[in-house]
């Protein structure tokens, strides 16, 4: 047995090398993320206890490759395998510091960890380069070095000794009795690596204990926590997160859900055929907007035009992404969790989009993006559904000043409103903004309106607001403006003062402004406060425009007398539910609730809702590309 002792040895000092490496991975992120500490010193500690099985499950899936290259190493020892070994080890080592490092500067915009997301975003490496400002990036490669650093030091203190020193004596009994220990060791790795015994395999939820979303991340080993999500975005096993209930009940209550009289007289525009100028307005979350929250002073110009315009005040994102937002205003699609229509050429195109009921009706119609617009196949979507127009950052004229993402607010408006004069009417023509996109470097004048959490984006709000009020103001000047409506509407939210963390539905809630002179003068100043998603915005305003709009299966009208008021929105790793009695927040890995204002009585209905609706969108994006054209 003694010549399996120094094998057992070294892959007990490996177990305990990750384990440090993990541990000291949390310090790094506490130091720079105080706030963990809030809720008290004992509540913070308990992440080092409730961490441990995920941590032993990623120390093995780690250990696994290493182990069999030190069983090599028990019998050949020269330059070849030595170099194997460390190149493998190495690498390991190399991607456990990259992935935290990461994470540890994404939470600063995210505020949460590294999910399938981040593929997409690693899918058009450029756009990653260009949203990341140069203080991130300089961080990134500081922390990288750090951690490196770190688990080098672990590496000399535990392990280097052991593995110079294995020895290479062969014979067969030594060979019969390593391989039997090197079987065994990985046989408790596998055992480990699943979480042990029980019939359902380790999974996030095994490292939650807090109500504090935010020490429940630190919790879960971001190394297993990003390898997760890399076979849930490119092998999504949906049986796994689609509720237990009948397809059939399903669909039942989701038609009854969206029906409503689509006939009514609740017009709030003239019936004048108006021109239609759409604003989405990159990452404008309600929470900070003057006129929809507590937060006072970023959004004058926006708040000012609420005044005269019909502003929709409960309206959520259907997720966080840019192209799933588009996809949703532009064509009244919901939101699915782990899903992106956008993604998806064969499935997007069996759906309709505003512009093209439009041009049936004698409209023209573009579409402008101050950046790149491959990032999430946006470009293809929009290029797809008929836009006669589409410009991004490559149209723009030469010699202007430049973001690292796009073209700054002001040079996007100037360019609209120079494209809108040049065209015909009736027009539909859409501005996507990017100021309010990390790295926020808009051109800055005078000190800064905001101090604290979420600064950067509160003062890039204040900035966009201000090109958004030039913008109003120049257009008024133009013929075209008397017969025109404007819609400004967020693609998704962000975090502001008021809402910080996206694990809550209010940190969803946008704006939906409608604005211009064909508005009803009794409308004027209108605000509706039914509770619906940016895919409702479709649905409404056909209506509006005196269209049909039945096609538009999961939008509903907002302005109808007895439409049900909800909004469904996917969100990290799970689904949210809003209702006039209360809202749900569903968390996959927890498989739990991690909110609930619902009473008991209440709670089963708005559970069988929320799920309901979950399936059934989920059942027709599965069947989008096998349904006729």
């Amino acid at each position: 047995m003694k010549q399996a002792i120094p094998l057992l040895k070294t892959t007990a000092y490996l177990f305990v090398f990750w384990f440090l490496v993990f541990t000291t991975q949390r310090l790094v992120f506490s130091l720079l993320h105080r706030d963990v500490f809030e809720n008290g010193f004992w509540n913070y500690i308990g992440i080092f206890y409730h961490s441990l099985r995920l941590d032993l499950a990623t120390a093995a899936f780690l250990s696994g490759p290493i182990l069999l290259l030190l069983f090599v190493l028990s019998f050949f020892q020269n330059k070849w395998t030595k170099a194997l070994f460390y190149i493998v080890f190495g690498a390991l080592t190399l991607a456990v510091a990259a992935i935290h490092s990461a994470e540890i500067n994404a939470y600063f915009e995210w505020n949460h960890k590294l999910t399938s997301r981040v593929f997409m975003h690693l899918s058009n490496p450029d756009e990653v380069v260009r949203t990341a400002d140069y203080a991130s990036t300089i961080w990134f490669f500081l922390l990288l070095i750090l951690e490196l650093g770190i688990n080098f030091f672990i590496y000399r203190k535990l392990l280097h000794n052991k593995i110079s020193t294995l020895k290479t004596e062969n014979s067969l009994f030594r060979s019969v009795i390593l391989s039997f220990t090197t079987v065994l060791i990985l046989g408790f790795s596998l055992l480990f690596a699943r979480g042990g015994w029980q019939q359902i395999p380790i999974n996030i939820d095994a490292a939650y204990y807090s109500k504090n979303q935010k020490l429940n991340d630190l919790s879960v080993n971001s190394t297993y926590f990003f390898g997760n999500s890399y076979f849930l975005f490119f092998k999504t096993d949906f049986k796994d997160i689609l509720p237990v209930i009948r397809p059939s009940l399903a669909e039942k209550v989701t038609k009854s859900l969206f029906t409503f009289d689509r006939n009514h007289s609740n017009y709030i525009l003239e019936d004048s055929k108006p021109n239609l100028v759409f604003v989405i307005l990159e990452s404008w979350t309600a929470n900070a907007i003057g006129c929809l929250s507590t937060t006072k002073g970023a959004t004058p110009n926006f708040d000012k035009l609420a005044e005269s315009g019909v502003l929709f005040s409960n309206i959520y994102a259907t997720n966080t992404t840019s192209e799933i937002g588009n996809t949703s205003i532009l064509a009244g699609y919901p939101g699915i969790p782990e899903v992106a229509i956008s993604l998806y050429p064969e499935k997007h195109r069996k759906i309709r989009s505003i512009n093209q009921d439009l041009k049936k009706q004698g409209y023209t119609s573009s579409y402008l993006f101050s950046g790149d617009l491959k990032y999430g196949n946006i470009q293809s979507f929009i290029v797809e559904h008929g836009f006669d127009k589409v410009m991004d950052e490559n149209n723009f004229p030469s010699g202007l000043p430049k973001g690292k993402l796009n073209y700054f607010d002001k040079d996007l408006y100037r360019f609209f409103l120079k494209n809108i004069n040049a065209s015909k009417t009736p027009f539909m023509h859409c501005a996507f903004t990017g100021s309010t996109h990390s790295p926020y470097d808009y051109p800055k004048r005078g000190k800064a309106k905001f101090t604290g959490a979420e600064a950067d984006f509160m003062n890039s709000v204040v900035y966009a607001d201000k090109c958004l009020g030039d913008f109003i103001k120049k257009a008024k000047r133009q013929k075209w403006y008397k017969n025109t409506i404007f819609v400004f509407v967020a693609d998704h939210s962000h975090g502001s003062q008021a809402v910080e963390m996206p694990y809550t539905t209010e940190f969803f809630r946008i704006p939906i402004l409608i604005y211009g002179e064909p508005i009803l003068k009794e409308a004027r100043g209108k605000v509706v406060e039914t509770i619906g998603s940016q895919a409702d915005l479709a649905a409404t305003l056909m209506h509006q425009l005196r269209l049909p709009n039945e096609h538009y299966l999961f939008s509903k009208d907002l302005l109808s007398p007895d439409v049900e008021e909800f909004a469904f929105h996917a969100t990290i790793r799970g689904y949210g539910f809003i209702h006039p009695k209360g809202r749900l927040l569903y968390n996959f890995d927890s498989k739990q609730y991690v909110q609930n204002t619902f009473s008991k009585r209440d709670f089963k209905k708005a559970k069988r809702i929320s799920e309901s609706l979950f399936l059934t969108y989920f059942r027709h994006f599965d069947g989008l590309d096998k349904r006729e054209e």
